[in-house]
C-alpha cells in the first residue's frame, strides 16, 4: 500500500478540481437567471429555461452514469462534458432569442448536470481508497463556491451580465484542465447488472427516502431558481448577489466538519426531519423579510440546512446502495435532488411566483419542506424493523 504522503497528490489534484467545479454551479444556479433577465425574458419564461436542465437530466444522468459504471471510468466521461459544455456555452454568448437559447441550453444540460453526481462519485471512491474522509474532498467544493460566488459577482458588475457566458467558458476550461490530470476510479464491476439494480430500487427504506428527498428539494429547487430574481426586485446588484451566495457557502463548512466527526454517532433520520423543518423556517422567513441584507442573514441558515442534510443523505445513500452501483446511484438520489423537483420548481414555481408573488411562493416551499420532514419521521416512527442505523 502507498504511503499518505504519496498518495496526497492524487487526492489534492480531485479537491482542487472539485474546488473549481462549483464555480460553474454559482453562474448556472444564480447568474444564468440573470442573463435571461438581461435579455428582457420574462419570470415564467425564465422558470421554463430553468425547467428544461431538469427535464433533461431526468435521462442525461442516468446514461452517463450508467456508461460510467459500465466501462469503469469517470474521468474520461468528465473530460467530455466538459468539452460539450465549452461549445455549447460559447454558442449560449451568441444568442439572444428565447427558442434558440431554450434549444441550446437544453443540450449545455445535457452535458452540466451528470458532472456533480460523477464528481461525487470519484470523491466517494478516492476517500475510500486513500483511506481519508470524503468531507475533507467535498469541502473544498463548498470553498470553491464561496470563492466564486463572490468573485464572479463582483467580476460581472464591471463587465455586466451580459458576459456571464464567458465568464462560464474561462472556469469550465478550468476545470477541463484539472479533470485531465485526476486519477481515475474505476468501480469494481465491469459490466452494469440492471437486474440488481431493480433489486434496488426494490428496497421500501431507499424508495422512501428517494420520495421524502423529492419533497424536500421542491422547495429547495423553487429558492435556488429564484433566488437571484428575489434579491433584483429587492434592489440587488451582482455584487449584493455574489455575497449572498458566499454566506450560504461558508454557512455549510462547519456542519460539514462537524458532522464528518460525530455525524456517524448520530441517527440518520432524526437529522433528516431537523434539516427538513429548517429548511421549512427558512423559507418562510425568506418570504416575509423585504430587504436583501435580511436575505443575506438567511442565507447564513444553509449550514444548518444544506450542511446536515447532504452529508446525513450520502451517509445513508452509501449504505443502502452497493459500491458497484454507486454512479447509478448517486444519479438516482440527482434524478430526485434536482432533476424531477427542478422540472416541477422551475415551471410550477416560476407560474407562481409571477402570478400569485414572493410571499405566496416561499410559503409554498416551506410547505413541500414540512411534507418532507413528516415523510422522513413517519418512517422513523413505524419503521417496523430496526436496522444498524436510525
Amino acid at each position: 500500500m502507498r504511503s499518505s504522503l504519496t498518495a496526497r497528490p492524487d487526492v489534492n489534484l480531485l479537491r482542487l478540481f472539485t474546488f473549481t467545479v462549483y464555480g460553474t454551479t454559482v453562474l448556472v444556479s444564480s447568474y444564468f437567471p440573470l442573463f435571461y433577465a438581461q435579455l428582457g425574458f420574462s419570470s415564467s419564461q425564465i422558470g421554463l429555461l430553468y425547467a428544461l436542465g431538469p427535464m433533461i437530466s431526468l435521462f442525461s444522468n442516468l446514461l452517463w452514469s450508467l456508461l460510467s459504471d459500465r466501462y469503469r471510468t469517470v474521468k474520461r466521461i468528465l473530460i467530455l462534458l466538459y468539452l460539450g459544455q465549452i461549445a455549447l456555452t460559447f454558442i449560449l454568448s451568441e444568442s439572444t432569442n428565447f427558442s434558440i437559447i431554450m434549444a441550446v441550453i437544453t443540450l449545455f444540460y445535457f452535458f452540466y448536470y451528470p458532472v456533480m453526481p460523477l464528481t461525487d462519485t470519484i470523491a466517494i471512491a478516492t476517500a475510500q481508497k486513500k483511506q481519508v474522509n470524503f468531507i475533507s474532498i467535498r469541502l473544498f467544493g463548498s470553498f470553491g463556491f464561496a470563492f466564486f460566488a463572490i468573485v464572479i459577482g463582483y467580476v460581472l458588475t464591471r463587465v455586466g451580465a451580459s458576459n456571464t457566458m464567458w465568464v462560464s467558458i474561462a472556469i469550465a476550461s478550468i476545470s477541463l484542465c484539472f479533470a485531465l490530470f485526476i486519477k481515475d476510479q474505476p468501480t469494481s464491476v465491469a459490466k452494469l447488472n440492471l437486474s440488481g439494480i431493480w433489486g434496488i430500487l426494490r428496497q421500501k427504506e431507499l424508495l422512501w427516502f428517494l420520495g421524502c428527498v423529492f419533497c424536500l428539494a421542491i422547495g429547495v429547487r423553487m429558492n435556488d431558481a429564484f433566488l437571484s430574481i428575489t434579491l433584483h426586485e429587492l434592489g440587488a446588484g451582482e455584487n449584493i448577489i455574489g455575497w449572498a451566495m458566499l454566506a450560504s457557502a461558508l454557512s455549510e463548512i462547519p456542519f460539514f466538519i462537524i458532522l464528518s466527526i460525530y455525524g456517524d454517532k448520530l441517527k440518520e433520520l432524526p437529522l433528516l426531519i431537523l434539516a427538513s423543518l429548517i429548511f421549512a423556517a427558512r423559507f418562510l422567513l425568506m418570504g416575509l423579510t423585504h430587504s436583501a441584507y435580511g436575505v443575506l442573514a438567511i442565507q447564513l441558515m444553509h449550514g444548518l440546512t444544506f450542511g446536515i442534510f447532504y452529508v446525513t443523505a450520502i451517509r445513508m445513500l452509501t449504505r443502502l446502495i452497493p459500491d458497484e452501483f454507486r454512479a447509478t446511484g448517486m444519479a438516482m438520489y440527482t434524478i430526485m435532488w434536482s432533476s424531477l423537483s427542478g422540472l416541477l420548481s422551475g415551471t410550477f414555481g416560476g407560474i407562481v411566483f409571477e402570478q400569485f408573488g414572493r410571499e405566496n411562493f416561499y410559503l409554498v416551499a416551506a410547505g413541500s419542506a414540512l411534507l418532507a420532514s413528516a415523510g422522513f419521521a413517519s418512517r422513523y416512527l413505524h419503521r417496523k424493523q430496526p436496522g444498524p442505523q436510525g
